[in-house]
């Protein structure tokens, strides 16, 4: 479990951070005037790649609190996301962009993918949180008969050293 929520962790991390660097540069030179440098990050090329990143990481959460079918159904949704990740940054990869940052991008989702297979695989035999703070079902409320009654019987319950509350 630990493994899996680490590398959904770590790989959408790392994406965010390769989509924030600079992807491509174009200069534009110009007669007379200095050359004209417009600098393109990976969010500005390929926005959807953030979104992505988000419910990658925001997976890694609900891996927390998921149990069995549920945990696996999570970890097969993680791995298409990082799917879809590895394939926007092998496009831009082999377009416009160039220097290291698109591979960044493709090892994060790499990463991102691993996260999900294995969720998906040894989810539902990885241990859920504890059922100590759910709530219960039972809806037992105690009567209260009388007020001068329920207080002395209360004083009595006290006085032999039982919880009147319980």
């Amino acid at each position: 479990m630990l493994a899996s929520l680490v590398a959904c962790l770590a790989g959408g991390g790392l994406i965010l951070w390769s989509v924030t660097r600079v992807w491509t540069v174009e200069v534009e030179q110009r007669t007379g005037l200095p050359e004209l440098r417009t600098e393109q990050t990976g969010a500005d090329l390929h926005p959807w790649l953030v979104g992505l990143a988000l419910v990658a990481l925001a997976g890694a959460g609900v891996l927390l609190v998921a149990r069995g079918p549920v945990r696996r159904g999570l970890g097969g949704l993680i791995s298409v996301v990082g799917t879809a990740m590895a394939a926007g940054a092998v496009v831009a990869w082999a377009g416009a962009a160039s220097g290291v940052w698109p591979g960044g991008a493709l090892l994060g989702s790499a990463v991102v993918v691993l996260g999900g297979v294995l969720a998906a695989r040894h989810g539902d035999q990885w241990s859920g949180m504890s059922a100590r703070y759910e709530r219960s079902t039972s809806t037992s409320v105690p009567v209260v008969n009388s007020p001068a009654s329920d207080t002395r019987a209360a004083w009595d319950a006290l006085d032999r050293g039982d919880d009147p509350t319980a």
